[in-house]
């Protein structure tokens, strides 16, 4: 609530797609919940599991690069978030 002012008229001013924006924007988001050490899902995760930190960031990196891959291919790749525009014939 408060980057997304500040980001959507940089969007606009490079061009890109507000949708596209938007996605590239969750999918961050996203990683940067999942990433240590003070990523909140992997304090949630600790507490729930009764595990401690470190041995979940061991078991996260896989994910964590899986994800990361993904994030690159959202951003650089636009027609992955835009597709299903395309083929409702919506730009």
């Amino acid at each position: 609530m408060i980057l997304a002012p500040l980001i959507v008229p940089m969007g606009a001013e490079f061009q890109v797609n507000p949708i596209h924006l938007g996605v590239i924007f969750l999918a961050n988001l996203e990683l940067g919940f999942l990433f240590p050490p003070v990523g909140l899902g992997l304090f949630l995760s600790s507490s729930r599991f009764n595990k401690p930190l470190p041995q979940l960031y061991n078991n996260e990196i896989p994910f964590l690069i899986i994800l990361a891959i993904g994030v690159l291919l959202i951003t650089y790749v636009p027609w992955m978030s835009l597709a299903f525009l395309e083929l409702m014939g919506k730009k």
